[in-house]
């Protein structure tokens, strides 16, 4: 790939890379975290997470074809990513088999939190260069466009059934679903609103 005055196409090249190994790794985590989950609403979440993580790896598999790059190509950066996926989906599979149901859930939802801010983040990049325009930005922003709502969903969601599955384990009264879900957040300012509230929530509890 040759490089533009904006962009650095090798790098883009990189982290389209690891952004399919991150979307590859999310299937196995979130099939690992699925035999994890032990709230109803919460496998309910996962489950939707796990199919559109896979339609988010179609999707990049069109980007690499429309681009012409090969979905195999190695790279360092590719293998550090496959290494946290795989000893993501290990740390699972060990709370699963040596610690409690509610811990094991526990440890999943920490470990899906993980996975999804690196997923995040590289649609968050991923953007940045749709912004700048050119013959990359014409392939990747409808990508972009299909995918990065979704990611903030599943972080921030995630991220709130973490801490309230904490509370509770500690406990403490917990918001569960989360406010995160309640208010179907997809902003970081919506994800910190959502967890102010959860006082206000617990109270309508009682």
């Amino acid at each position: 790939m040759a490089r533009s005055a904006s962009v650095n196409t090798d790098q883009v090249h990189e982290l389209l890379l690891q952004a399919l190994e991150t979307e590859r790794g999310g299937i196995q985590i979130y099939t690992a975290a699925l035999k994890a989950a032990v709230n109803d609403d919460l496998k309910k979440e996962w489950s939707e997470y796990l199919e559109e993580t896979r339609t988010h790896e179609q999707v990049l598999t069109r980007v690499f074809e429309q681009l012409e790059l090969d979905t195999e190509a190695a790279s360092p950066g590719r293998e550090v990513v496959a290494h946290l996926g795989a000893s993501l989906v290990r740390a699972i599979e060990m709370a699963i088999k040596h610690d409690t149901p509610e811990a094991a859930q526990l440890v999943a939802a920490e470990c899906v939190v993980l996975a999804e801010t690196k997923d995040h983040q590289n649609w968050e990049l991923i953007g940045k260069v749709v912004e700048q325009g050119g013959a990359l930005a014409k392939v990747l922003e409808p990508a972009y466009k299909a995918v990065e709502s979704d990611e903030d969903h599943h972080l921030y969601h995630t991220m709130g059934w973490g801490r309230e599955l904490w509370i509770q384990s500690l406990g403490m009264p917990a918001v569960l679903p989360p406010p995160e879900e309640v208010k179907n957040v997809e902003t970081a300012i919506g994800a910190s609103r959502a967890e102010q509230s959860r006082e206000q929530m617990l109270g309508r509890k009682h």
